[in-house]
């Protein structure tokens, strides 16, 4: 398959070339397209020939559920079987935003896009372009982010190059996203409201509106054998080629083991790179030291993530160390991401 490539700006929307993409959609076809998240590959929600396409495309398990992306709140309905308040409560706070609501999914949806499961994942992007082409498209896109299953999700239009061309129709490159980690998911279907993967929408910020809600235990466990009610709950995610051991305690404690294990390993012959804050970077001796930011600015350290363990790739970099961070806030989906990516692999000194 041909991969079209096209760019497109959000301050500057290419109507003309965006309706190619939306008809594309409609006719049962793949785009990969920005959200302020991470680029997300997108087909017609309701089509379950097409939703089986991202499925291949990616080498995605079909138990894995898909996110259904719209752009006007009442379209929920249609998708939805039933709506309680404290949905209309996180919208009125969150969407657009870079928020999922699980929910009783409609007889509309099909199984093919929900993995099986009676519930469905809704979102509506803040990203224009995003907001753009589902609109185009008919209402309703199922779009997992536009990776190959498993490996980091894309941040640039590069990285979906790099695993989509050939596999689908076409690409929108939209520059930088924004925020760089997935959407903080939540279960409103129990109570009180669980969430299953956190984002850059915090338990705090999230309790503000509802009250009391849970974390599910497959956000900090390697839970494995539980069929998923969400994207990224199951399954190894985010990893790049190399073997990721985080590590945490006492700063000086940390530096000094990455340090030692990082020599041991480029002794045996292996390429080591090593994740930092920007605190510690000239601490660290290895063939790649990247900095991930400040620990004072974990939006940053969100953000530079997946591009840093491609880059890792890119370097055929095969053991990788990396700090530990912060479990509450936006820290706790950073660990997340990267606990799934080590497959749970911590060293606690």
């Amino acid at each position: 398959m041909e991969t079209k490539i096209i760019t497109i700006r959000e301050n500057h929307i290419d109507g003309s070339r965006l309706q190619e993409a939306g008809d594309i959609i409609r006719r049962g076809g793949l785009v990969a397209f920005p959200t302020e998240t991470v680029y997300g590959l997108g087909a017609d929600a309701l089509n379950r020939e097409a939703a089986c396409k991202i499925y291949e495309a990616k080498g995605r398990p079909s138990d894995n559920p898909l996110i259904i992306h719209i752009c006007r709140w009442e379209d929920i309905y249609s998708v939805v079987s039933q709506v309680p308040q404290e949905a209309e409560k996180i919208a009125r706070a969150f969407w657009p935003g870079p928020l999922t609501m699980i929910l009783p999914k409609s007889q509309q949806v099909p199984y093919e896009t929900t993995g099986g499961l009676e519930t469905v994942a809704i979102r509506m992007p803040s990203h224009q372009i995003a907001a753009k082409l589902i609109d185009l498209a008919g209402g309703y896109i199922a779009a997992p982010s536009a990776n190959t299953s498993g490996k980091p999700s894309p941040t640039l239009a590069k990285h979906v190059i790099t695993d989509m061309r050939g596999r689908i129709d076409m690409i929108i490159d939209g520059g930088d996203v924004g925020i760089g980690l997935e959407s903080t998911i939540i279960d409103l279907t129990v109570t009180p409201p669980q969430i299953l993967r956190p984002g850059y929408v915090t338990r705090d910020m999230l309790e503000r509106v509802l009250g009391t809600m849970i974390m599910d235990g497959a956000v900090t466990a390697d839970n494995m054998e539980e069929t998923p009610k969400a994207p990224g709950m199951k399954y190894r995610h985010y990893a790049p080629r190399g073997e990721i051991t985080i590590v945490r305690g006492k700063p000086e404690k940390v530096v000094a083991y990455i340090n030692r294990e990082a020599a041991r390993e480029s002794h045996k012959g292996e390429k080591v790179g090593i994740i930092s804050t920007a605190e510690d970077l000239k601490l660290y001796r290895a063939d790649s030291v990247k900095n991930i930011g400040s620990r004072e600015a974990e939006a940053d350290i969100a953000r530079h993530l997946y591009r840093i363990l491609r880059e890792f790739d890119d370097e055929e970099v095969t053991k990788i160390y990396s700090e530990a961070f912060e479990d509450a806030g936006l820290g706790q989906a950073i660990m997340n991401r990267l606990l799934k990516a080590a497959g749970h692999r911590i060293v606690q000194l």
